[in-house]
């Protein structure tokens, strides 16, 4: 069973989590999970799995409402793994996905990787790379990243991802509008009468097509690295999704879901 939880409500799906797809990653060579490791990550003997589906690059949703994408079939890989049943709680923010995780109401989530968060959680190496950047309107004369860093620029993010948490540490003069959520900062940006948005660039550029009269900067702002997270002291399990998230990367497994979801401007990071 899966489970939405969005900004203002909680709704129940009535259909389950679709299973993975007969034959996806069987090149990849898994560790075995040591008994600690599996204790740790599933310690209710089911694995507690939060995915955001506001970062559509990792996660989408079905015409049922249903999440699929790439992380959804990574925490399916890993639950086969370790042997267990897999309940999916589904997000519309990567804050929401961290709090779950820190607060241990799931076992494991996929966000970006960033220093703050790394006080409450424990991260893997990053799986996918994908770049953040920046929106704007097309009559404004901003064309390079320091026209958006002075006194009179608004730049609209959604509220506590990465990219917030990124810019609050670098924005020197321009002052950081919180968003709902991270797929509401275009219209967000339009409606208030902002000039300058931040995300994800696949996001933007969907965005770009769907409004008109804007345009992406070329340089982005910051590379996001996405990685998997689990809470803190779960020292076998950490160790256990750092294997795991390897041979997710050397064995082609990213790449393959990578393709067969048409993701456009995603990297895969050298395994460690």
């Amino acid at each position: 069973m899966a489970f939405l939880l969005g900004v203002w409500e909680t709704v129940a799906y009535a259909d389950p989590v679709p299973p993975l797809k007969p034959m996806t990653c069987q090149s990849a060579k898994f560790p075995a999970p040591t008994p600690e490791a599996r204790r740790e990550l599933a310690p209710s003997g089911t694995l507690r799995v939060v995915i955001n589906t506001g970062n559509y690059v990792l996660a989408t949703e079905d015409e049922n409402f249903r999440p699929y994408g790439i992380s959804v079939d990574i925490a399916h890989l890993l639950a086969w793994q370790l042997g267990v049943p897999a309940d999916f709680v589904v997000v519309q923010a990567a804050a929401i996905s961290f709090e779950r995780v820190s607060t241990n109401q799931s076992d494991i989530g996929f966000f970006g990787v960033d220093p703050w968060r790394a006080k409450s959680v424990d991260y893997t190496d990053s799986y996918v790379h994908i770049e953040g950047s920046y929106i704007v309107r097309v009559d404004l004369p901003i064309q390079n990243l320091s026209d958006v860093d002075r006194s009179d620029i608004e730049i609209v993010v959604g509220k506590n991802s990465v990219y917030n948490l990124f810019l609050n540490r670098t924005i020197k003069q321009a002052r950081i509008i919180q968003a709902p959520t991270s797929p509401e900062v275009t219209s967000y940006m339009l409606a208030n009468n902002h000039p300058v948005g931040a995300g994800i660039r696949n996001q933007l550029e969907a965005d770009m097509k769907r409004y008109g009269g804007l345009r992406i900067l070329p340089q982005p702002f910051m590379t996001i690295q996405q990685a998997m997270a689990t809470g803190k002291n779960r020292p076998n399990g950490i160790a256990y999704l750092q294997a795991f998230v390897r041979e997710l990367k050397t064995s082609g497994c990213v790449q393959e879901l990578i393709t067969q979801y048409a993701v456009t401007d995603a990297t895969i990071p050298a395994a460690q």
